[in-house]
């Protein structure tokens, strides 16, 4: 008799542990992703190589990268001015990140502007961005989207931010 009830516990707790189990799967399947094509648009893509020949080993080019990664509101605001400047910030990414070699500190930050940039939105976020940018010291080079670049004109346009290199 006392094996039935051990018998009984133990279906019990396999019941109880497989309710469980789908409940936490379940959890983890309640949004369903799928993965993008390319991290990069084909204009995007096409600028990060010309990037890459521009800078030489002066660099690393790093891509879409959050503009909260990069800045940060001001010390010795008010914590809600302070949540506010952030929230600003907080979803927004940066085309092109380009940092020292050695330290990764930043150089500059660059944004590759295509005509989605002539919507009023748009325009807004770049007013936005350049002075967030102008504020923290970090130059923001907006370059136009372009079917071909000149390798040596983005050489140049870089050049005064890559001295420090």
């Amino acid at each position: 008799m006392p094996w039935i009830i051990l018998a009984l516990i133990a279906l019990a707790l396999i019941a109880l542990f497989l309710k469980l189990s789908k409940k936490s799967g379940s959890l983890s399947r309640e949004f369903s992703y799928d993965k993008q094509d390319a991290l990069f648009s084909p204009a995007e893509r096409s600028f990060l190589g010309v990037l890459n020949q521009a800078i030489e080993d002066n660099a690393f080019v790093f891509g879409k990268v959050r503009v909260a990664d990069v800045l940060k509101p001001s010390k010795g605001i008010a914590r809600n001015q302070w949540q506010t400047a952030f929230n600003k910030i907080n979803s927004k990414h940066f085309d092109f990140v380009l940092c020292d070699k050695n330290d990764l500190s930043l150089l500059c930050a660059i944004e590759l502007n295509d005509k989605s940039h002539n919507s009023k939105k748009r325009k807004e976020r770049d007013v936005f961005l350049t002075s967030a940018c102008e504020s923290a010291m970090l130059p923001l080079i907006q370059i136009p989207a372009q079917s071909a670049y000149n390798i040596d004109d983005i050489r140049q346009t870089l050049l005064t931010h890559l001295s420090s290199c």
